[in-house]
């Protein structure tokens, strides 16, 4: 069912109620998601994106409902990546005599992606296409989160549309933010912040420095995934500005996994270190729990701890892809620390050190490491190793 946001603006995408997984099989969507495309009549028609090419005959529909699709002008494709696009072969087979307006690199990508003689006019900052009572104007936004990216602004209906920028995974019933679940709203938010734009954040901070810089009025932001920001929409512009600015909270989290029990008891030990000096945690097993949940609480955090029994003098392997996205997600200003159970050769414990070191966080104590089920003391050290973290992460001497 299409939606009105404003007068000869209308939401056409799709709502996929059943996505579990996205970007292949990299990114958990628990809630489901939507594929945002944005049609305008004026005096040209616009669609800006496209969906997912497996709900290309949806689209079509939709668009049908309100005028037909051979009368689109233009194709506004601000990121090429095949969610937004997959769709715009269809599109472009019913539009045959439209243009596809795209960033310079957007263009190298859909070429890339599709192998079609289209036509293209190109947009960089600043560019603005009369399309009637109301222009298109267009800002570039490289790395949010590909190089392609690029913002669309509707003078007259002031809404933005910034694509990937500000949305989230999140199947609804409704289409804008004052309709939906507020805490579940900002659930998706900031885990698809942390899981896809955090690696991105000086680039998130200058581009919304750049945006406000412009003051143009904004109704309305548009993304395209998830809701419509229609209530007190900037809103979610000074969240983004908040969390990359990468200031995390003084709590912690715990992520290991276990072979016979002995390092979940060191785990929990840890975590009793932590509580007792007042500071809030979440324990995880890496084993059973949600690569993306877990980087979501960590993000959140100030502090992570690793812990891992020896295995083939390595780490368990269910830890390896979590360790390996806090490295690419280059998450700052985070303190950290490892534990481990071991019975012949003890390498674990330093492995997980170094995965810290690679992540540039910074390690506040000695890693505790206890030989086959630990004893009385080794669960001492591991409380200890909890209390020493907090009152890192709090700003007093850890050795205290």
């Amino acid at each position: 069912m299409i939606t009105k946001l404003a007068e000869n603006v209308y939401w056409v995408g799709v709502v996929d109620w059943s996505l579990r997984r996205f970007h292949g099989h990299e990114l958990s969507t628990h809630r489901g998601s939507t594929y945002n495309s944005y049609l305008i009549t004026d005096e040209k028609t616009v669609l800006v994106d496209t969906v997912w090419g497996p709900f290309q005959d949806q689209l079509i529909r939709n668009i049908s409902e309100v005028v037909d699709p051979a009368s689109i002008d233009l194709v506004v494709a601000n990121h090429a990546e095949v969610d937004h696009s997959g769709s715009l072969p269809a599109i472009m087979r019913h539009a045959s005599k439209a243009t596809v307006v795209a960033s310079s690199r957007g263009r190298e990508s859909i070429e890339g992606y599709y192998h079609q003689p289209w036509d293209f006019q190109m947009v960089k900052t600043g560019d603005s296409i009369a399309i009637g009572k109301n222009s298109l104007v267009f800002i570039e936004a490289p790395m949010l989160h590909w190089p392609d990216s690029m913002f669309t602004y509707l003078t007259g209906k002031n809404i933005l549309m910034p694509n990937d920028a500000f949305g989230q995974h999140y199947a609804t019933a409704f289409r804008f933010n004052d309709q939906v679940d507020q805490n579940e709203l900002y659930e998706e938010a900031i885990k698809y912040y942390a899981n896809i734009l955090t690696p991105f954040s000086p680039q998130v901070l200058r581009k919304i420095e750049e945006v406000l810089a412009l003051n143009l009025p904004v109704d309305m932001i548009a993304p395209s995934h998830g809701v419509v920001w229609r209530q007190d929409p900037l809103q979610i512009v000074h969240k983004y500005r908040e969390w990359a600015s990468q200031q995390p909270g003084k709590s912690a989290v715990i992520v290991y996994d276990t072979m016979w029990e002995g390092t979940r008891l060191m785990a929990e030990t840890v975590g009793d270190g932590l509580s007792g000096e007042g500071v809030p945690y979440k324990l995880y097993n890496c084993a059973v729990s949600d690569r993306n949940d877990m980087a979501a609480e960590v993000f959140k955090a100030g502090a992570v701890v690793l812990g891992s029994p020896t295995f083939n003098q390595g780490i368990l392997p269910t830890l390896a892809p979590f360790v390996e996205s806090l490295r690419g997600l280059r998450f700052k200003n985070k303190i950290g620390a490892a534990f481990g159970s071991y019975g012949w050769s003890g390498e674990g414990v330093p492995i997980l050190e170094e995965h810290l070191r690679n992540c540039k966080i910074d390690i506040v104590a000695e890693g505790v490491r206890a030989r086959w089920q630990p004893r009385a003391d080794d669960l001492q050290s591991c409380h200890d190793l909890g209390s020493k973290v907090a009152r890192a992460l709090k700003g007093a001497d850890p050795g205290v």
